[in-house]
């Protein structure tokens, strides 16, 4: 099933100059990207997509980091994006072969994790998210010939 989602590049991914290895890997697995650019959060951004945590006590920390540097933001479609960036980005450091567990280290007891990437965890949410990070002007429809050699016609003609 075609799905589009959602991929912020945290400022550790800018600082260490990984941006450019994220979008390989998302583009090395059939996804195109729809929507690219680099955007400095503000505070009532932060606290609307990260409002599950907002209240808690490493929530200033985190808002600290978020906005120590710009981030980018990417908006993917492909069969079955979500899951497909989800498996790219990997969840921890050890999850070798994934973004993560190749890029992300480990971080020491009581310091806040940089992770690198965020990603939408579901259709549903990759929908509200990109509409939280882009206007509709800034989201592009185009067909990809890719798709042909990668995919089945079910996957990709949906």
């Amino acid at each position: 099933m075609i799905e589009k989602t959602l991929v912020l590049l945290k400022p550790d991914a800018l600082q260490r100059g990984l941006v450019g290895e994220g979008l390989r890997r998302f583009e090395q697995r059939g996804l195109k990207i729809i929507g690219l650019k680099m955007m400095q959060l503000d505070e009532s951004l932060l606290r609307e997509h990260y409002k599950h945590v907002s209240d808690l006590p490493f929530f200033p920390n985190l808002q600290e980091f978020m906005q120590s540097t710009p981030v980018v933001v990417v908006a993917l479609e492909g069969p079955n994006a979500v899951e497909t960036v989800r498996q790219t980005a990997g969840v921890e450091a050890s999850d070798i072969g994934t973004f993560r567990g190749d890029f992300m280290g480990v971080a020491s007891a009581g310091q806040l994790k940089k992770n690198l990437i965020h990603s939408s965890d579901s259709p549903e949410n990759a929908v509200v998210e990109i509409m939280r990070f882009f206007q509709k002007n800034e989201l592009f429809e185009w067909k990809t010939r890719a798709w042909k050699s990668m995919f089945t016609v079910e996957e990709w003609e949906k």
